[in-house]
């Protein structure tokens, strides 16, 4: 039976090569492989692959035919033909010399010897008529953006075959931690050309197949026209197949007409992206014959029906690399209304739709090929791509795989689908997929930057920058891989190599937007905003994009520059997306604008009345903390007077602009001591505006501070006289906002605390009534004017969502990825975790509810457990523990600290690890009581017989009262953001208030709210701060002859102005 059905097939082959019907014989010869792989079917399938002059596919099956029998003539002289074809000689010599020393030594058919000879030699002459213009052609400087003889074999193009097509979505940044634009100097000299690349990318590929050769890249909407990487002329030594039924059909090429092809043809222009391509080639039978005429070749072969149908499936693929997609889909209409469920045509129309941006289209289209022919493998690729373009990640991954069954260990689909595995975020198999790829093709430069993001992303980063580099090394002047390293660098904190690989990229080509909008976030990053200005500013006049509007308004709105803020914040919202992801940037935008327009009123008023948290609505404030679309803070929350009428209102004087020489001293001194505030651990740069803030507001509380504890010292010695005991007394004053009440912010009463303070010699008892949050909110203000992006805003000033436990959410892992920043506390976090359960007993759900872990042995093997992972398995569901910290205001009372989570990501994604810290209404008392307490303390400590000391000794106990409150201050948490940087730079104020100077450095590697949040007691917190803080403090009173901050700078338009003021 099985005999038979073959027989039937082997008749309809030849019935359909007769009639030239190579598109039909080719699925007659794909049906026989997949019951029998014999060598004779792959070669027959390549020689019909060549009359369709589908030269990549000649190769692959021709690679295939030699793997199983490298003595194979007929391979050897069909690949020999295909690379010609494609202008590959140098490659053609090589398989066709191969080819012509087996026949020398089988001597079985002369006439294969003498074509191979033929060949040979026309290949020869060609490569000496090539060097002998290559030697009249003067020599170009390396990284020269014109063409090359190699660039040029390079652009050689498979004229009639689909190409691998990714539909590609343009990409955010901070998802695939792409930075390209896409354009390589190989392939394109002009940003125009660049432009128009970004509809589709693609590699060459035929549709009758099941899958092709080349290489594919997904990126930020772009295509690149890969290299081929096939090797030739090699010999691989596997065993020959049973000999098979079935006739060769190149011994029918004299009756059909001699197909073998020189290939002198002429290449693709450069910067065209490989499409879907037809070049109606010239076919001769020897080197030495005149080439046919096309047009009489084509009337010769269009005689037969088949031949038409094949011939407009050619015009169609045409079209389509043309760039003409209506054209090509009114082709392929027509064919398809002939034979409705031919596959060819429907992959070939669904490209077309693809490139139009009809994903859903092109996917029908693919999917009714595969319902046509199950073993097209083409079909499952690109409509694995067109998901993929749409966010189908998990679909894309299922097609591509299928794909891969059909042509097992393809380069090219595993290349495909690592990429689409990293877009999923996916990155472990992302590297297993593109590791593979590589050791077949190990000059695929697009799969080793991919695999450079995926080992970046967990966390394997000498190996991500070995990948980068050496995609960079196959080609130096591969755009892409350049500004994916330096991504790469900036995200590790190393801005001078991340610089440099931006410098290299513009000097391949300065028409690359990205790349200007990389280097503006680098040295935003550096806290040099008017430089990221200038950078956003160039990037802005190549592509008018969204990422660089909305940085570029945020760096004018942090420098004092609100008309241009507001301008492009304006602009960002009004901008056509092209990705959902972006949205959120038109969300923040609108609330970045309503900031900046309250700014702008508050120019001329004094700093403290700078009021975000007072004056602000709370539902405004959420919003933004969550960047959630501001529909209803439109509805309900009054917005911001416009421009004009804050600048009006705040209209500033030039004396408050001007740095004059007192200031200038001032901000030198300043600056050298909030450097010191910088973390010297991965991800964390050198933000000079960071620093300088911290300075002056290190500086400020130390002189309110000082000011405070005379007053306390003063009245405790009053006190002394006359009662022989201490009582302190609380008091506070609530200062009416300029602003509440008004336009944008919060119709709140007064009885609302603000967060503003009298002058103290002018409070009723004439005492100090200086409290810890306003120590604190002075620092939290100083963050919040530094960088006016960043939503640092005290949590119980927001809404009712505050009752339900809104808070703070730092990762160390987030599914695969490891956090740069985070992720060196994983261990001990999940050490700390591991602990509590074992004490508790239980964890909480998601629910709250609790889970006991009591029984089955299960608490023996959580202690086992090594990683967060290990750790959810064996409770079975997501979870959180909550950590404690020991009061010590209330012996034996345990405060709640961080909870920390561990929840499942869908499929193999992964774990979310991370520490969340909720902050309701009844937690928020208790550490507010224990701040309280502390700051009580530490008022003790040094009003009594220790003020005014300069005794290090003897300030020991100060010292230990300033590390007490700064550890229950970490573990409160209890801003949105800015927890760390303030608490420390309160920590550095109140030391210097004391006269002890902090002159070092913070340790590297070393996070110090991480030490006190991971430590559930006070004084192994102060044990471990003690050891390196204690030795780097030196007596230093010379600091009290620096004017008052608050007076040099007294305006906000003052305090912006100093923050954006550098000499260099």
């Amino acid at each position: 039976m099985a005999t038979a059905a073959a027989a039937s097939e082997r008749v309809e082959l030849a019935k359909h090569c007769s009639s030239r019907n190579w598109s039909k014989a080719i699925r007659v010869l794909d049906s026989l492989l997949a019951k029998d792989c014999s060598i004779l079917d792959i070669c027959n399938r390549a020689f019909c692959y060549n009359q369709l002059e589908l030269h990549k596919h000649v190769i692959k099956d021709c690679d295939k035919a030699l793997q199983l029998d490298s003595s194979s003539i007929q391979a050897y002289l069909l690949k020999g033909r295909a690379l010609l074809a494609l202008g590959r000689k140098q490659e053609a010599v090589l398989v066709l010399e191969n080819g012509y020393n087996t026949a020398l030594q089988q001597t079985a058919d002369v006439k294969q010897l003498l074509e191979l000879d033929e060949l040979l030699n026309a290949a020869k002459r060609e490569i000496d008529v090539t060097d002998t213009i290559q030697q009249e052609t003067p020599v170009l400087p390396l990284g020269s953006s014109c063409a090359t003889t190699e660039k040029k074999s390079d652009e050689k193009t498979d004229k009639q075959e689909f190409h691998d097509t990714e539909f590609a979505k343009s990409d955010n940044a901070s998802e695939s931690g792409a930075f390209s634009n896409g354009n390589n100097t190989h392939e394109s000299s002009s940003s125009r050309e660049f432009g128009e690349q970004s509809k589709i990318n693609s590699v060459s590929k035929d549709a009758s197949k099941q899958s092709g050769s080349g290489t594919s890249e997904l990126r930020n909407g772009t295509a690149y026209k890969e290299k081929e990487n096939v090797k030739s002329g090699s010999q691989i030594n596997g065993s020959s197949s049973k000999p098979c039924n079935g006739s060769d059909l190149s011994e029918t090429s004299d009756r059909l007409g001699d197909m073998s092809v020189i290939g002198n043809k002429l290449s693709s222009k450069s910067g065209s992206i490989s499409k879907l391509s037809l070049k109606a080639e010239a076919r001769c039978g020897g080197g030495d014959e005149t080439k046919i005429n096309k047009k009489s070749t084509i009337a010769r072969i269009s005689e037969t029906h088949s031949i038409s149908v094949d011939f407009r499936l050619s015009r169609g693929i045409a079209q389509v690399n043309e760039g003409n997609y209506m054209k090509a889909i009114s082709i392929f209409d027509k064919v398809l209304k002939e034979e409705p469920t031919y596959p060819e045509a429907l992959i070939g129309r669904g490209t077309a739709y693809a490139f139009q941006r009809e994903l859903e289209n092109a996917i029908d289209d693919f999917t009714k090929a595969i319902q046509s022919n199950p073993a097209a493998g083409e079909a499952w690729k690109r409509r694995g791509q067109a998901r993929a373009a749409l966010g189908e990640f998990a679909e894309a991954v299922e097609d591509l795989t299928r794909a891969l069954e059909l042509e097992p260990k393809s380069p090219d689909i595993l290349h495909e689908r690592g990429i689409i595995n990293f877009r999923s975020k996916d990155f472990t198999s992302a590297v297993k997929d593109l590791s593979i790829c590589l050791k077949q093709e190990k000059d695929n430069k697009s799969a080793y930057t991919y695999l450079g993001l995926a080992f970046a992303s967990l966390g394997e980063y000498t190996k991500a920058e070995e990948a980068h580099l050496k995609s960079i090394q196959l080609d130096s002047n591969y755009l892409e891989a350049w500004l994916h390293l330096a991504q790469f660098y900036q995200e590790l904190a190393d801005h001078s190599k991340a610089l440099e690989c931006i410098d290299q990229v513009l000097q391949v080509d300065n028409r690359v937007w990205k790349a200007y909008h990389l280097r503006g976030l680098v040295f935003h990053g550096l806290g040099e905003h008017r430089k990221a200005i200038q950078e956003l500013s160039i990037g802005l006049s190549i592509e008018s994009s969204i990422e660089c509007l909305y940085l570029r308004g945020s760096c004018h709105h942090a420098v004092g520059e609100y008309r241009e803020a507001v301008k492009d914040y304006d602009a960002t919202v009004d901008v056509e997306l092209d990705a959902v992801e972006k949205f959120v940037l038109q969300c923040l935008a609108f609330y970045q604008k309503e900031l900046a327009l309250y700014t702008a009123s508050k120019v001329s008023s004094e700093f403290f009345c700078f009021d975000i948290d007072g004056d602000i609505d709370p539902m405004f404030k959420e919003y933004w903390c969550k960047r959630l679309h501001p529909k209803d803070v439109c509805e309900k929350v009054y917005r911001q007077p416009p421009l004009r009428e804050s600048l009006k209102k705040g209209k500033l004087k030039k004396q408050d602009l001007a740095i004059t020489k007192p200031k200038a001293n001032l901000l030198r001194f300043t600056d050298l001591i909030g450097k010191k505030i910088q973390y010297h651990c991965p991800g964390f740069l050198p933000n000079r505006r960071q620093h300088r803030m911290a300075g002056l507001a290190v500086l400020e509380i130390a002189q309110k501070v000082s000011k405070a504890w005379r007053i306390e010292w003063r009245n405790s010695n009053k006190a002394t006289a006359k009662n022989g005991k201490k009582n302190r007394r609380r008091e506070r004053i609530n200062m009416l906002s300029q602003n509440r009440g008004g336009a944008g912010c919060s119709t709140s009463t007064s009885s609302e605390t603000s967060t503003g303070y009298t002058s103290l010699e002018d409070r009723s008892s004439g005492r100090s009534m200086l409290s810890w949050q306003e120590v604190y909110s002075s620092a939290v203000r100083w963050r919040q004017i530094s960088e006016p992006c960043d939503p640092v805003v005290w949590v119980n000033k927001l809404s009712e969502e505050f009752n339900s436990g809104f808070g703070s959410h730092t990762p160390m892992v987030l599914g695969q990825a490891k956090v740069i920043r985070y992720f060196p506390n994983y261990e001990r976090t999940l050490n700390l975790a591991k602990t509590i359960i074992k004490e508790k007993l239980c964890v909480r759900s998601k629910a709250d509810k609790v889970i006991d872990l009591s029984k089955d042995e299960k608490i023996e093997e959580i202690m086992h457990a090594e990683t967060c992972e290990e750790l959810h398995k064996i409770v079975g569901e997501d979870f959180w523990v909550a950590t404690w910290c020991h009061s010590t205001a209330f012996e034996g009372k345990r405060l709640d600290g961080t909870r920390i989570t561990c929840i499942k990501k869908p499929g193999s994604l992964g774990y979310d690890f991370a520490i969340r810290t909720p902050c309701t209404p009844a937690r928020w008392s208790d550490f507010d009581e224990e701040m309280t307490s502390a700051w009580e303390a530490l008022c003790n400590a040094y009003c009594g017989e220790n003020y005014g000391s300069t005794d290090l000794d003897a300030l020991e106990t100060v010292r230990d009262a300033i590390l007490r409150m700064t550890y229950y201050w970490y573990n409160f948490m209890p801003l949105a953001r800015g927890t760390a940087v303030t608490g420390f730079v309160v920590l550095l104020g109140l030391l210097l208030a004391a006269n002890m100077e902090f002159t070092e450095s913070i340790p590297k590697g070393l996070q110090i709210d991480w030490e006190a949040i991971l430590s559930v007691e006070p004084g192994s917190f102060v044990g471990s701060v003690k050891s390196w803080l204690y030795p780097s403090l030196k007596i230093n009173t010379s600091w009290r002859d620096h004017p008052e901050v608050s007076s040099a700078f007294s305006t906000t338009g003052s305090v912006v102005a100093a923050l954006s003021s550098y000499n260099d």
